[in-house]
């Protein structure tokens, strides 16, 4: 496995310790169609958190959000309505996303993107 994808995997990981720690239930990880995938899916309060993990060793070409296009979102909307439809989820769900940084994987989550 290449250095990039174990780094990527890290951060996944990390993410998911620190949704656990913050009372999220993690439903799933690397959750993926032929069109889409969701890093995460973890569920807090009745609501489902379809969770893009961005992970970048610098921010010398920008941050993790960074890469959070318009593009992106549509694709992270279109993977959260599959996985939706796919298990009958009838409740609120909403696009998070956690930017993890530097070699001490430091995590910002934003609930809401």
């Amino acid at each position: 496995m290449a250095q990039h994808n174990q780094s990527g995997s890290e951060a996944e990981e990390r993410v998911a310790g620190y949704l656990r720690q913050n009372d999220y239930k993690i439903i799933g990880q690397n959750w993926k169609t032929k069109w889409c995938e969701i890093d995460i899916i973890a569920k807090k309060d009745n609501c489902m958190h379809f969770i893009e993990v961005k992970y970048r060793t610098s921010d010398t070409q920008g941050g993790g959000y960074d890469y959070i296009t318009p593009q992106k979102l549509r694709k992270m909307d279109l993977a959260a309505r599959s996985w939706v439809e796919m298990n009958d989820w009838n409740k609120e769900y909403v696009l998070s996303a956690a930017e993890v940084s530097g070699p001490d994987f430091d995590i910002e989550f934003i609930e809401q993107v």
